[in-house]
């Protein structure tokens, strides 16, 4: 009795074997008088002696751990829900108040390399204000010198890499637009400024095809009235080695309003034919010549 051991659940094999003991008893009426003590003849369910109260104590605490669990399961459902949610807004919010508290909540090694509002056809760190800036710029140089050849090339290579911006595609797309007139064929100003275009455009053909687009502009938006000088325009680019045969050939074969509309694209295209036919005949006779020899 000092020694008895404490009360706790009965595992599986001592439920059995209990059972196979009363089954015995029941054959051997020996269980008659315990029937008899609970008053109707069956073990009472609360008796803590008997199989049922055992098991319904085992279930009553498997529900009870399993109301927990539950519960548990719940509530980390429904914060995670709550969670999947704000994510959900985070990244639908596209107002610039959003955009920008994004841009702050980024660590600071990424933050350096967001640039909020930039432009459509901008890939780089510089925004299009600084294209603008240096734009204005050569406006007021060629008003202050009298005239775009009254500008110095060398003042225009130090500006643009004062604004950092000397070895970029959109450079020349600018300098196309802003150091010509309507007499560029009549005083071949692109062969007068070959030596800076072409440190400008050295950098491949993702250049030379800005610096292209930036004649389109200039003939189809600035100076209409130079559309059918395109090919002159051309030939001087071409013979000046600022933009290779490929990049013209591809250039001419498809219209594209990155820089003008489709319709003045197109117009722009048409003029440049003559010089197209010219550069496919030139590089026929270029094989013919190397074929005899």
């Amino acid at each position: 009795m000092k020694n008895a051991p404490k009360k706790g659940k009965k595992d599986k094999s001592t439920k059995k074997a209990d059972r196979k003991a009363r089954k015995e008893a029941e054959k051997n009426g020996t269980a008659h008088d315990s029937d008899e003590a609970n008053g109707n003849g069956h073990p009472s369910p609360g008796d803590s002696g008997s199989d049922k109260a055992d098991d319904d104590g085992d279930l009553a605490q498997e529900a009870g751990s399993d109301d927990e669990l539950t519960r548990r399961i719940n509530a980390e459902a429904k914060e995670l829900n709550e969670i999947k949610e704000k994510e959900v807004q985070w990244s639908v919010d596209m107002s610039e108040e959003a955009i920008k508290a994004r841009a702050q909540a980024l660590p600071d090694d990424l933050k350096s390399n967001l640039v909020i509002n930039e432009g459509a056809e901008d890939d780089e760190n510089s925004g299009p204000s600084v294209y603008d800036e240096f734009g204005k710029w050569l406006e007021e140089q060629v008003k202050e010198a009298g005239g775009v050849t009254e500008v110095n090339d060398v003042d225009i290579y130090l500006k643009a890499k004062e604004l950092g911006i000397e070895s970029k595609h959109r450079t020349p797309a600018v300098l196309a637009q802003c150091i010509f007139d309507e007499k560029i064929v009549a005083q071949k100003q692109v062969e007068a400024r070959a030596s800076m275009l072409k440190k400008m455009t050295a950098g491949g053909e993702k250049h030379e095809k800005a610096f292209l687009g930036g004649i389109e502009r200039f003939v189809g938006i600035d100076h209409p009235n130079l559309i059918p000088s395109v090919s002159g325009i051309l030939l001087q680019i071409y013979q000046s080695d600022l933009v290779s045969e490929e990049t013209l050939k591809t250039w001419g074969g498809k219209a594209s309003k990155k820089y003008v509309d489709i319709q003045t694209s197109r117009k722009v295209r048409k003029s440049a034919e003559k010089f197209l036919e010219w550069l496919e005949n030139a590089e026929s006779d270029d094989e013919d010549e190397s074929d005899e020899e």
